[in-house]
């Protein structure tokens, strides 16, 4: 006890070990929180972008040009999620960079990023969905379709239509959410992707666009009747919920998404 004791008296006096032990930890401790807080910040996940689309759109394909700066000779129907590391090229400039000065020497270094490939089929969209519903550090969605099956009356264009009115029904109640926790959350911008227009029956983006529109209403139409043969009018909220786009338009247009 005698010890402790001396010891605490050493170094409240004004001695040369007691100022050496002062200066120690005034320089330690900053350095030690500063470490602290650096690797912290470090441990936050890559910024991630989500691929999906129908079954044989060419997600993979995209996934493997993005990772590896080449196509896949040939690519098999995913059963599970595939993500890959990616960058873009040296100069590119992030959103949230725009107000970083041209000198910045961050601005000669890659901009990495997660691209998240999900399954196409029906049965395996749920991947997709989790993605979406549950984001970790989500700043964007691709969705690949194959612009040589979207023809009118091709089956192809049906489900291609069926799956993107989904993706954009929820991306819309996720903005009309009234949970504050959700409401609070960026907004996850959309990309349609026409793939495969080097083929000769692949449609150009004008008409990619038109077709998706056209089928989209007719899902819009189709689903919003099953509502009222159930007994749900126009007039409740659930129907309301359900309606993707501008209530009660004859039309769907992508252009209704923009206040989405």
């Amino acid at each position: 006890m005698s010890t402790i004791t001396d010891w605490a008296h050493a170094l409240m006096s004004p001695s040369p070990v007691a100022l050496i032990v002062g200066i120690l930890l005034v320089l330690s401790v900053p350095l030690f929180l500063h470490s602290f807080v650096f690797r912290a910040s470090g441990l936050t996940t890559l910024p991630s972008i989500l691929l999906i689309g129908p079954s044989g759109s060419g997600k993979t394909s995209l996934l493997t040009l993005f990772e590896r700066g080449t196509s896949a000779a040939q690519t098999h129907t995913s059963q599970a999620p595939i993500s890959a590391e990616c960058h873009l090229p040296v100069g590119t400039l992030a959103s949230s960079d725009k107000y970083r000065s041209v000198n910045d020497p961050t601005n000669l270094t890659h901009k990495k990023f997660l691209l998240i490939d999900t399954p196409g089929h029906g049965k395996l969209r749920h991947h997709a969905l989790a993605n979406i519903t549950n984001p970790q550090n989500l700043k964007g969605i691709i969705f690949v379709v194959d612009a040589a099956t979207l023809s009118a009356g091709d089956e192809g264009l049906r489900h291609t239509a069926d799956y993107l009115h989904d993706i954009l029904l929820i991306l819309q109640k996720r903005t009309e959410s009234k949970n504050k926790a959700v409401k609070a959350l960026k907004d996850i911008p959309i990309l349609i992707a026409a793939n495969k227009g080097d083929l000769f029956t692949a449609l150009p983006a004008s008409l990619v666009k038109s077709s998706l529109e056209a089928e989209i209403s007719k899902v819009r139409s189709s689903r919003s009747k099953g509502l009222l043969d159930s007994g749900i009018g126009m007039e409740d909220e659930g129907d309301r919920d359900e309606w993707l786009g501008e209530v009660g338009s004859t039309e769907f247009r992508f252009k209704q998404m923009e206040e989405f």
